[in-house]
């Protein structure tokens, strides 16, 4: 499952340029990993610039106390099937980074075809996400992809940087 933002859902700026939020989706267990450890659930808002060219935002959740943000969007899709369905308004800025802090690299989508050269921004605090919630988004993918991560890959030459402000 995924979430298919309208125009103007929200956007960041790298370097100067704008990258619009196009979509959103997770993976069970998160594919991006720190120091060697992954977590339970990882979301992706994936950006696109004018140049077509992709930016996409990880933020890592753990298992603690519910996210609200998360508690909104299971209520809108709780009903949705694999026919699409608009899930009303759900405004992606609630979703709260809770860190200026993060990680950047350039690496590949997470699905096929594993296209390179997306501009990679992995938030560092890790975010909490309850059982109930992660249950329920797992739910929510179809059936024998309830844990949807890629294999972690090696990193192959890539840079990562730590952006501490």
């Amino acid at each position: 499952m995924q979430i298919v933002w309208k125009e103007k859902a929200g956007k960041i700026v790298i370097n100067g340029t704008n990258y619009s939020l196009v979509q959103t989706h997770w993976h069970t267990p998160s594919e991006n990993t720190v120091n060697g450890k992954r977590f339970d659930m990882e979301m992706h808002l994936v950006h696109m610039n004018a140049r077509d060219e992709l930016a996409a935002v990880g933020i890592l959740y753990e298992i603690g106390a519910p996210d609200p943000f998360l508690e909104n969007l299971i209520s809108h899709i709780k009903n949705a099937d694999h026919e699409g369905k608009d899930l009303g308004i759900i405004h992606p800025e609630n979703i709260g980074y809770g860190s200026n802090e993060y990680y950047r690299f350039i690496g590949s989508l997470t699905i096929p075809p594993c296209s390179q050269g997306v501009l990679w921004t992995v938030i560092s605090k890790v975010k909490t996400i309850s059982k109930e919630q992660l249950d329920a988004l797992k739910g929510a993918v179809d059936e024998g992809y309830e844990q949807n991560a890629r294999p972690v890959q090696p990193l192959n030459g890539r840079t990562v940087y730590l952006n501490k402000p």
